[in-house]
């Protein structure tokens, strides 16, 4: 996935922990480069409870890795897109299909 504010490829780091970072935009997960950090007009949804733009999006949830504040994604129509459209139910038929459950 590449940078959302520019585009760039990540690439594995040499060691360590990656300097890229995540963030929610929009209700969807987006990867933000190094370099894009240093802004400060990335127009990224924000925790209600904290202020907080350390945000992660995962199933159809949005957390907060500051406060630990956790809200259901909006599909309220004012959100684009949703965390991971199709997602819940992709995991869930693969997990079907691992656990031998019949539909």
């Amino acid at each position: 996935m590449p940078c959302f504010s520019c585009g760039a490829r990540q690439s594995d780091p040499i060691r360590g922990a990656s300097p890229w970072k995540r963030g929610v935009r929009q209700e969807a997960q987006v990867l933000i480069c190094p370099d894009c950090q240093r802004a400060h007009d990335l127009d990224l949804d924000t925790c209600s409870t904290c202020g907080s733009v350390a945000l992660i999006c995962r199933l159809g949830e949005v957390e907060c890795r500051s406060c630990g504040a956790v809200r259901p994604a909006r599909a309220d129509g004012q959100a684009a897109v949703s965390c991971a459209p199709g997602l819940a139910d992709e995991v869930e038929a693969a997990l079907n299909r691992v656990l031998g459950r019949v539909h």
